[in-house]
């Protein structure tokens, strides 16, 4: 399937002579050195990764190549809005479903593009705005993330929503005018829908220190400070036949914020220069320990959405290129993730003890606690379960919602009314749990949900 993207112009910054001097070099390997992308990615606790489109999984030098090289796969488009849920509130996983099978069989993760993009929206969606767009959207992250709970590792939640150009600012966009919050509101679902997906932003033409990025930069830097869901930042890295000199730089300054950096959509035009730039980009990645993976725009150069650039790894025999090597190279000679990254950037002890003592669980019974993410006209209820000392073999969470909202989705419960007094009662995996174990569920809706407070009885 064609990938409908426009091709943009990548970052103009030269690489200096130096490095493209010494990029020509091969570089020594030890003798446990991995022979294939995906043996050497995983010895340094990372993933090397490819785009497929279903179609070819048909095609045996197509499959060879991937089952060959590859530890990590993405859709193309068989998980974008347009192909999951062509009609509103009808979803449509065929591709998706195949990809994360073969995936499966061949021990391999998953990446999941896009969830939110304004490219590729449905025809239904493109028509509507406002406060029905924003619930359609909502509901869209909950159903798609929560079908592929547990297969998904990383989620673009939202994909190129800041604008080309000097600002830093949004990109205008029917999804951007149902406010600004749009971005944070759909991680938030995501979060509630998948607990287990790393869940990124993922953007082009942000390969250095720029206007675009920093746009960026600001917006993670806000959700880490507020407690927003965020855990990695893709950078697609279409380059041309230079590349930015802050490339690792930048990488970076991201991973400071205390989030993973991916590159996700790599490929680089032909010529003089591709192998060293493939090479200098896979070294930035191995140099920033929370640089987690790097995955290539398709597997040989006939299978590329950029046509005569052939700006990939093979050549259409799947034959390895010299930009397959320095990457090989790269791989093999950097290091490997520490064991135990940090997970945020470090911050100083406390000056005092905590004000409260922990709190033990509940005696008997259950309790439950919800946050909400509102918006004007609708809302996500993330519901939390505690079970008290004696453990549940059931239990039933209970809410009077205000005059006016209305209960119109649930996951991982099943819901009695939508309006008025609501109950939900748990499903058949998540209802046993033992002394103080937490499970979680929610609901979207509409109209508002301030102030509702939920009540837990257990079984």
């Amino acid at each position: 399937m064609k990938h409908r993207r426009v091709l943009r112009a990548a970052v103009t910054v030269a690489v200096t002579g130096a490095l493209a001097a010494g990029m020509t070099m091969a570089l020594t390997t030890s003798a446990s050195a991995g022979t294939t992308l995906r043996a050497s990615a995983a010895e340094k606790g990372r993933y090397f990764g490819a785009a497929v489109a279903t179609g070819k999984l048909s095609t045996s030098a197509y499959v060879t190549v991937l089952n060959r090289e590859f530890n990590s796969v993405v859709a193309e488009n068989e998980m974008k809005w347009d192909a999951t849920e062509p009609q509103q509130g009808q979803f449509r996983y065929t591709g998706g479903d195949r990809l994360v099978s073969h995936a499966q069989a061949n021990g391999m993760s998953v990446r999941g593009h896009a969830l939110l993009w304004h490219q590729q929206e449905p025809g239904w969606a493109q028509s509507m705005s406002g406060s029905a767009l924003r619930s359609a959207m909502i509901n869209h992250v909950t159903q798609v993330a929560t079908h592929f709970r547990g297969k998904i590792h990383s989620w673009d939640v939202v994909n190129e929503a800041f604008a080309d150009g000097g600002s830093g600012g949004r990109r205008d966009s029917n999804l951007q005018r149902t406010g600004n919050d749009w971005i944070e509101a759909a991680f938030r679902a995501a979060r509630a829908a998948d607990p287990g997906a790393k869940l990124c932003y993922n953007d082009y033409n942000t390969d250095g220190i720029n206007a675009k990025s920093t746009g960026i930069y600001n917006m993670v830097r806000d959700f880490k400070s507020r407690g927003v869901p965020i855990d990695c930042v893709g950078f697609q890295s279409h380059l041309g036949t230079s590349l930015a000199g802050d490339y690792q730089a930048n990488l970076q300054r991201f991973a400071d914020l205390g989030v993973d950096v991916q590159i996700t959509e790599l490929d680089v035009m032909t010529g003089g220069n591709q192998a060293n730039i493939y090479g200098a980009v896979t070294r930035a990645c191995m140099n920033v320990s929370r640089c987690t993976g790097i995955t290539v725009w398709g597997v040989r150069d006939c299978d590329s959405w950029r046509g005569s650039d052939n700006a990939l790894l093979f050549d259409c025999n799947g034959n390895k290129k010299a930009a397959y090597t320095n990457v090989l190279n790269a791989l093999n000679a950097g290091p490997a993730i520490p064991t135990d990254p940090p997970t945020d950037p470090p911050t100083d002890p406390p000056t005092d003890p905590p004000t409260d003592p922990p709190t033990d669980p509940p005696a008997v019974g259950c309790s439950a606690s919800v946050s909400l993410n509102s918006w004007t006209g609708g809302f996500v209820a993330s519901v939390k379960v505690t079970a008290g000392s004696a453990g549940t073999s059931g239990w039933n969470v209970g809410f009077t919602l205000p005059s006016g909202a209305s209960v119109t989705n649930t996951w991982s419960a099943t819901a009695s009314g939508s309006t008025g007094t609501v109950r939900f009662a748990n499903v058949n995996y998540n209802g046993r749990l033992g002394a103080g174990q937490v499970t979680e569920f929610g609901f979207q809706g509409t109209g508002s949900a301030s102030g509702v407070t939920p009540t837990c009885t257990a079984s």
